[in-house]
């Protein structure tokens, strides 16, 4: 395996889950007086993960998805820093629905050009012999997909409890829900690559049998 000869470091870099980190943080804390917050600790932590994977991989290109949330949360920032009162408001209600929004377009905009965001950091786990095999790959695309729902999820919760309600921080439609999505999708992540073994383990050995 390329990247487990690094140590325990990069296996956790390896994880998708901490590489939507940053996007997990925003997206649970941000809301009425809590904007400049959030994206200072979600920038910060981008720009962290970015660091720790070059240090401890010595060089390489940064993933997608880390290119993604530096910029996003960086250019949010900005934003935020020349925004008028009435822009700041706007975005401590709606900067939630927007970062998950952003990271739904992220996650089936790599499925459609090939390249579903979480390749990137399954490629690290595992030989290079099995980056072309059709159970990894569909692996990939399915676990992406989920993060996608996942954070469609959220962002129509927020949607529903900022427009209809009128309420930012309702504790369903702002953190209940929206928390729940997340959990799901870890959950989801963690447990479906174990299925996906089992069964070429099974259908292995059937072919063998047969």
């Amino acid at each position: 395996m390329d990247s487990q000869a690094n140590g325990k470091p990069a296996g956790v870099l390896d994880n998708p889950v901490v590489g939507m980190a940053p996007w997990i943080i925003f997206s649970v804390l941000v809301g009425p007086g809590r904007f400049e917050l959030s994206v200072v600790l979600a920038l910060a932590v981008s720009v962290l993960l970015i660091v720790a994977d070059r240090i401890v991989r010595r060089g390489g290109a940064p993933k997608l998805l880390q290119v993604a949330e530096v910029v996003f949360f960086a250019a949010m920032a900005a934003v935020g820093l020349v925004a008028s009162a009435g822009t700041r408001r706007w975005l401590e209600t709606y900067a939630g629905e927007v970062s998950n929004i952003a990271l739904v377009l992220i996650a089936f905009g790599s499925m459609a050009v090939r390249m579903p965001f979480t390749l990137q950091y399954a490629r690290e786990q595992v030989d290079r012999a099995h980056w072309q095999s059709p159970a990894f790959l569909r692996t990939n695309y399915v676990i992406t997909g989920v993060w996608g729902l996942a954070f469609l999820v959220a962002a129509v919760a927020g949607a529903y409890g900022d427009l209809v309600l009128r309420d930012p921080d309702n504790l369903w439609t702002g953190w209940i829900i929206q928390i729940a999505a997340i959990v799901a999708a870890v959950r989801f992540t963690a447990w479906y690559p174990g299925v996906v073994r089992a069964r070429v383990r099974r259908e292995g050995e059937t072919g063998q049998g047969a």
